[in-house]
C-alpha cells in the first residue's frame, strides 16, 4: 500500500517518476481503509530534499500512511521557500492535541552546538515529551538521539573529536529482533555527525536494547523495551549522492573535510559513488513500521495508552 500525501506537495512527481508507489490525498479519501498517522518533524536545511528521502522509504510498506509534516513554530528556514511550509507544514500548537501511529524527528546539522544553544531548545523539549503521551512509537535520527538521549535519560552531549563521515559496516547484536528481522549479519549505512555514542555508556545509562553498533560508529540501532522510542544514529534515508554534497558544501566553505569513508569509488572524487544502504534502509523502516507501530497501535487512536515512564 502507499503513503498518503497531499496531492500538490512536490515530492508526487518526485516520487512517481522513480516508480515509487503513492496515494494523493484525494483518491485515498474514497478508501474504506484507515491508514497509519505518522507525523514528521523536519529538522533538516533542505527540507524538500529530506522530504522525497524520508517518504521513499515510508513508501516501501504493505501499509497505507497518512502523512503529516510539522515545523518549528516561528523558525526561518534559509533553504525553504516559506510558501512551501505554510502549504504543507502544521505548528505544534495545531497537533498538539492529535494523537500520531508513529513519528519521525530528523537529524539537524547542530553537532557543534550546545543543547542550551539550539534556537528552538525549549520547543523541542516539549514536542519529545509530549511524543511519549501522542505516539505510539517515535523514531529519532542522527542528532536527534543525541538530544533525546539529553531530554529522556540526561546524558550530556558528547563529542567526537573528529566527524563521522562515510559509510560503515554495523553488525547485528540481536540475531532475532524484531527491529532487525531480514538484515544480514552485516550491513552498511552512512554516518555524517560530530556525535559519539559510545556503546557500553549507553548500555551503562539507559534502559535501552541495543540491536546494532560497530567499533567504529559504537550504537547503530537502538530502542526501548517497550517500543515507543527507537534511535538510529546514522541517515539510511541518504541518496546516493548526499555524502558527496555534503563533502562539496564543507570543501568550498573551507572546512577542509575528510574524504568520505568507503563511499566514493578508490577514493577517487572524479567517480561516481553508488547507494550500498538502499536494503537496508527500506528494511529498517519497514520493520519499525510493523512491529513498532502498527501491530501496536490501536485502531482508535482516542485510546492510546500513555507511557508509563
Amino acid at each position: 500500500m502507499p503513503i498518503r500525501i497531499a496531492d500538490e506537495l512536490p515530492a508526487v512527481s518526485f516520487l512517481r517518476n522513480e516508480n515509487v508507489f503513492i496515494m494523493t490525498s484525494s483518491r485515498a479519501n474514497i478508501q474504506e481503509i484507515r491508514p497509519l498517522k505518522v507525523l514528521i518533524l523536519n529538522l533538516m536545511p533542505k527540507k524538500i530534499e529530506t522530504e522525497n528521502q524520508f517518504l521513499r522509504l515510508l513508501s516501501n510498506s504493505p501499509l497505507q500512511i497518512d502523512i503529516q509534516f510539522l515545523r518549528i513554530n516561528n523558525h526561518k528556514s534559509r533553504h525553504t521557500p516559506d510558501e512551501h511550509l505554510n502549504n504543507f507544514y502544521c505548528n505544534f500548537d495545531h497537533i498538539k492535541h492529535d494523537n500520531f501511529d508513529g513519528m519521525i524527528i530528523t537529524g539537524a546539522p547542530l553537532g557543534l552546538v550546545n543543547f542550551g544553544e539550539v534556537e528552538y531548545w525549549s520547543q523541542l523539549k516539549n514536542i519529545f515529551y509530549w511524543s511519549k503521551e501522542h505516539v505510539t512509537s517515535t523514531l529519532f535520527v542522527c542528532w536527534a538521539v543525541q538530544a533525546a538521549l539529553n531530554i529522556f535519560y540526561g546524558i550530556p552531549k558528547q563529542t567526537r573529536k573528529s566527524k563521522l563521515f562515510g559509510v560503515y559496516e554495523h553488525h547485528i547484536v540481536h540475531q532475532h529482533a524484531l527491529l532487525t528481522r531480514g538484515f544480514d549479519d552485516t550491513f552498511l549505512a552512512p554516518h555524517s555527525r560530530y556525535a559519539d555514542f559510545i556503546s557500553q555508556f549507553i548500555l551503562d545509562y539507559t534502559d535501552l536494547e541495543l540491536f546494532s553498533d560497530s567499533e567504529t560508529t559504537g550504537a547503530y540501532l537502538m530502542a526501548s523495551k517497550d517500543k515507543r522510542l527507537v534511535f538510529v544514529t546514522g541517515h539510511p534515508e541518504y541518496d546516493a549522492l548526499t555524502l558527496s554534497h555534503e563533502y562539496y558544501r564543507d570543501f568550498y566553505a573551507g572546512l577542509n573535510p575528510n574524504i568520505p569513508n568507503n563511499y566514493f569509488p578508490k577514493d577517487n572524487l572524479e567517480l561516481l559513488p553508488c547507494a550500498k544502504w538502499r536494503s537496508h534502509g527500506n528494511l529498517l523502516f519497514s520493520n519499525w513500521l510493523n512491529y513498532y507501530v502498527y501491530q501496536i497501535t490501536p485502531f482508535d487512536l482516542r485510546y492510546m495508552t500513555p507511557s508509563l515512564e
